[in-house]
């Protein structure tokens, strides 16, 4: 049979236009899979004076029947060693054993504590985990049957931007100095009807940020989960133009550039609420030492009192 050049150029537009047809619905099928069905959440009103720290979002109900533990899996990826588990219930964990366990459990229960979705976990004391051995101070985080783990969801590309919720998120990553602010430590979990906005990795918190802001320097001098280097570290150097400075070197730190004093007193609102016991008991749960105890309790009141300031209303002295 004789292909005429004519044959060949048809063959070449039906064959430009199945791709273009084919690269169409395969960014159609990607945007209806960025887009999940459901209200998107990341903070709701709560009575912050009634939440309960110790136990954290997950309550009492939901902790783990350590009566047995089964091994799944090694978890891959990340600073720590973590390892799926089932406990005594049949339900699964993801335990993660050294440093950032303490600091982890105690964020978690504070961003909870004043309506921000968070996993849920506990602080294990000691743990076996057979075939692994045996672990002082394992965070147990939750993979409930009925939550899917979605997407990592990404840092000024959310449904929340410039509202005071996620305003309020970020200056919570200073407060907390989560140097690690970094889109994949986040995820959406799809519950129920909600997509639930959520910070999964809070484990380098409670430590303080590099040393400066420059490049790769910023890294020198960093910490995580070092009660000492918290207390000492600055958090609100002052407020100009109605701009809160607030010192955070770490990454993304450039989106802490545009918090206003209105978002300072949102935040302050609800961090006030917050009583000595509450803000003790995230850190009972996490298992610190008394000492240990004492001084992040006194360095998180001060937190919220420069916050309070930074505010502008001196909410605090009339609440506390």
């Amino acid at each position: 049979m004789k292909i005429t050049n004519r044959s060949i150029q048809t063959l070449l537009v039906l064959a430009c236009l199945l791709f273009s047809f084919a690269t169409a619905e395969a960014q159609k099928r990607k945007v209806r899979k960025a887009v999940p069905a459901g209200n998107a959440v990341l903070w709701e009103s709560v009575d912050v004076s009634s939440q309960d720290l110790y136990f954290g979002p997950g309550g009492e109900a939901m902790l783990p029947d350590l009566s047995r533990i089964r091994f799944i899996k090694e978890e891959k990826g990340g600073y720590s060693t973590k390892y799926r588990i089932e406990d005594g219930a049949g339900n699964v964990w993801v335990a993660k054993t050294g440093l950032e366990a303490q600091s982890e459990t105690a964020s978690v229960r504070i961003m909870s504590g004043i309506g921000y979705k968070t996993e849920i976990n506990y602080l294990v004391p000691t743990m076996t985990i057979p075939g692994k051995g045996t672990f002082s101070n394992v965070r147990l985080e939750a993979r409930p049957a009925n939550v899917d783990r979605g997407k990592a969801w990404k840092w000024g590309r959310t449904p929340f931007e410039r509202t005071r919720q996620m305003q309020g998120l970020k200056i919570m990553m200073a407060f907390l100095n989560n140097w690690d602010m970094k889109s994949a430590n986040n995820v959406i979990l799809h519950k129920g009807n909600e997509r639930q906005y959520v910070i999964s990795d809070l484990g380098v918190t409670f430590g303080k940020t590099g040393n400066n802001p420059l490049p790769l320097f910023w890294r020198m001098g960093r910490s995580r989960n070092n009660p000492v280097d918290y207390s000492k570290a600055k958090f609100i150097s002052g407020v100009s133009r109605n701009r809160v400075k607030i010192v955070f070197n770490g990454k993304n730190r450039s989106r802490l550039k545009d918090i206003t004093r209105a978002d300072a007193r949102w935040l302050a609102d609800l961090l006030t609420q917050l009583s000595d016991k509450q803000i003790e008991d995230a850190f009972r749960a996490a298992n610190y030492s008394q000492a240990d105890i004492a001084l992040l309790t006194t360095a998180v009141k001060d937190r919220i009192e420069q916050l309070d300031r930074a505010g502008g209303s001196g909410r605090l002295a009339t609440n506390r």
